[in-house]
């Protein structure tokens, strides 16, 4: 079986496959046009918008190129419109054929390509005013993931501060590619708000347009851009933990969404190494960089990049933890792990944790969904 989000959506085969709970922390809301979030935005940007033939940011395109394979399933680009722009294409597609118990909606909007300093945080206004009316008051089973405009960290505590408390948020997505790392005391403001509203940090693929997608420079390619990117993934996470940030905010959580989780291992191991040497330069992390990303890190499986089953398994029992991993379609977006494959070189007990239990505890959905 090589393409699980859709063959198994058909039939009795996704009670073949798993026949648990399933709450699915990573599905995309796309506004079908900047034309959609009028309603949601002030007159004065409305204007600005018109008057400039300003048809919206480009970071989402640059991201998820419209065309490419990867952006999303064929099956799931609808006609006439952007795939996975309407609360009714994402009941068709995963909510009612895989009976989702909960979705988490990732607004991806590139709200951080915009540079205005007014203008990002109307249009994150905008995007959060929508997501809300148009896909959380539409469906009980979905929960969501805020935008912020992340290049100003003071906009984006505000941002926080104005919908945080909404009970049906659970989530900042902040773009993985960024102008400073995240472990910069620049970003405070952004986890204080954060951690006040119990909110988790959603770190999502793509981001600013400016900068390099990987640590050295840009690409030739897509297919470059694409494979590298999963280096900041790795370098926000190191940023993160030896900055200090889950000491100076202990009630922080990060999930790492669409970057895999096969290289966290051998990851972790090496920034544990450098840790040890290294540790008088930076003594408030008080404990091995493992056991940090074991409390405050939490993967998405989509993509699982896992590879043959045998090598699987040692990553699985490498994490050395059941409670890491998130189960995830990253609709529309296509991969091509086998779901099957990848619950069976799992313990069985882990299976629940990853379809749905570790994902209800992390977000705290008891209480969003009550």
């Amino acid at each position: 079986m090589t393409a699980p989000f859709t063959a198994l959506l058909k039939g009795s085969a996704r009670d073949a496959l798993w026949s648990g709970p399933v709450v699915d922390c990573d599905v995309h809301a796309t506004p079908p046009s900047l034309e959609a979030l009028f309603p949601y935005t002030e007159p004065v940007w409305v204007q600005g918008a018109q008057e400039r033939g300003w048809k919206g940011p480009i970071g989402e395109a640059h991201a998820y190129p419209p065309g490419a394979p990867t952006t999303a399933r064929d099956e799931w680009r609808p006609e006439g419109r952007p795939p996975a722009s309407s609360v009714e294409l994402l009941r068709q597609h995963v909510l009612d054929p895989w009976r989702v118990d909960a979705a988490l909606v990732n607004t991806a909007y590139g709200v951080d390509s915009l540079r205005h300093p007014d203008w990002a945080p109307a249009l994150a206004r905008a995007v959060n005013d929508w997501l809300i009316a148009e896909w959380l008051d539409r469906d009980p089973r979905l929960v969501g993931s805020m935008v912020v405009p992340a290049r100003d960290p003071a906009a984006a505590a505000a941002e926080i501060e104005r919908i945080g408390s909404h009970p049906r948020i659970v989530q900042v997505t902040m773009p993985v590619r960024s102008e400073r790392l995240y472990g910069q005391r620049v970003f405070w403001p952004i986890y204080e708000a954060m951690t006040r509203h119990d909110l988790v940090m959603g770190l999502s693929w793509g981001g600013t347009t400016e900068d390099a997608p990987s640590p050295t420079g840009y690409a030739s390619w897509y297919a470059e851009e694409y494979a590298a990117e999963i280096q900041l993934y790795g370098a926000q996470m190191t940023s993160m933990i030896y900055e200090g940030i889950f000491q100076k905010f202990p009630g922080l959580r990060v999930t790492m969404l669409e970057s895999g989780f096969a290289w966290v291992p051998t990851w972790s191991w090496s920034v544990n190494k450098k840790w040890k040497g290294l540790r008088r330069e930076i003594p408030w992390v008080d404990r091995l960089p493992t056991e940090i990303i074991r409390d405050h890190f939490r993967f998405s499986i989509a993509p699982a990049d896992l590879g043959p089953a045998a090598h699987a398994r040692k990553v699985i029992e490498w994490l050395g933890s059941e409670d890491l991993l998130l189960f995830a379609t990253d609709y529309p977006h296509l991969h091509t792990d086998d779901l099957a494959a990848v619950l069976e070189v799992m313990p069985e007990s882990m299976r629940p944790k990853v379809m749905a239990e570790s994902a209800r505890q992390w977000y705290r959905l008891d209480k969003a969904l009550s």
